[in-house]
């Protein structure tokens, strides 16, 4: 009982639970895989055309839209994102703040470099001051870090590339979104070659479709298991009844035949019982008693004579 109690459990939580986590998680990464495809094989559309004037976030339909920027960086106002590794080693991530030509203020990550001396921030140069045009694509800002902004190796440093924090780090009124630089326009922000732009995601749809599969034919198998554990069984018992069954006559038989085997030996011995008394009397008429009291009266001769 308790046995078919876990079975049912394991199936219900397999096809309400395991399973739509799974395969949730594949729908979600196929529809993030679409976004990034459409970004990567559309050309770029003007920033006004995708993030709202108003400076508020264009939503998450719209990340890794490629966009094209008109304007300048506001140099003095950059700062460094620290602690966020690339391939598995620390880097240091430059964030500036870049004013579009009649819209908002959008923080740009311009790419990243490798820490200096152990864990020193690297000496990135300032991007550059006069009016370019870069593209790159649209993220979604962040959580807020729990460490606050900090001043270290001469750099304003942040945890996170939280809009709302860089803002109120530098003093600029950002977008909510901020813009990642791609591949052919971070040299043109960076002059000096020292940064490099970050990979993009992989559009592997990982294992989730075929865990989730594997989650339904749990469900499936383990009571189809119990079902053929139980018929087995009866199977078993009824092969064990129908052998006891067949057994039953042929020990009813043996035990008359034994019955009649004893009553053959009575028999044979009720026979020779007569002949066995005809034998004691003429021993008792020639020694004038029984043989046990011939061997008495002999040992008492024996005893008179020594």
């Amino acid at each position: 009982m308790i046995t078919a109690v876990v079975v049912v459990a394991f199936a219900y939580v397999a096809f309400t639970v395991l399973a739509p986590w799974q395969l949730g998680k594949n729908h979600d990464t196929n529809e993030f895989n679409d976004r990034l495809r459409a970004g990567l094989e559309a050309d770029p559309v003007p920033a006004s055309d995708v993030l709202p004037g108003d400076g508020s976030s264009a939503g998450v339909e719209k990340e890794w839209t490629s966009v094209e920027m008109q304007g300048r960086f506001l140099v003095d106002d950059e700062v460094l994102l620290r602690n966020r590794p690339v391939d598995g080693r620390p880097a240091y991530h430059a964030l500036t703040p870049f004013r579009l030509d009649g819209g908002p203020t959008v923080l740009v990550n311009r790419g990243w470099a490798r820490p200096v001396e152990g864990t020193a921030a690297p000496n990135v140069l300032q991007a550059v001051s006069t009016p370019v045009t870069v593209t790159g694509f649209v993220r979604m800002s962040e959580a807020p870090p729990a460490n606050p902004p900090m001043t270290s190796d001469g750099r304003l440093q942040v945890y996170s590339m939280n809009t709302s924090m860089v803002g109120d780090a530098v003093g600029v009124d950002l977008a909510a979104d901020y813009v990642q630089l791609d591949e052919a326009s971070v040299p043109v922000a960076d002059p000096s070659g020292e940064l490099s732009a970050l990979d993009l995601p992989n559009l592997d749809s990982g294992p989730y479709l075929s865990y989730g599969l594997q989650w339904i034919a749990f469900g499936v198998m383990v009571p189809l298991g119990l079902v053929y554990f139980v018929w087995a069984e009866v199977r078993e018992r009824r092969r064990r009844r129908d052998e006891v069954a067949a057994a039953v006559p042929e020990t009813t038989g043996a035990v008359a035949g034994a019955g009649d085997d004893a009553e053959k030996t009575t028999s044979a011995r009720g026979d020779d019982a007569p002949a066995a008394q005809s034998r004691a009397g003429k021993l008792e008429a020639r020694y004038g008693g029984s043989r046990t009291r011939f061997h008495e009266k002999r040992n008492a001769r024996d005893q008179e004579r020594f």
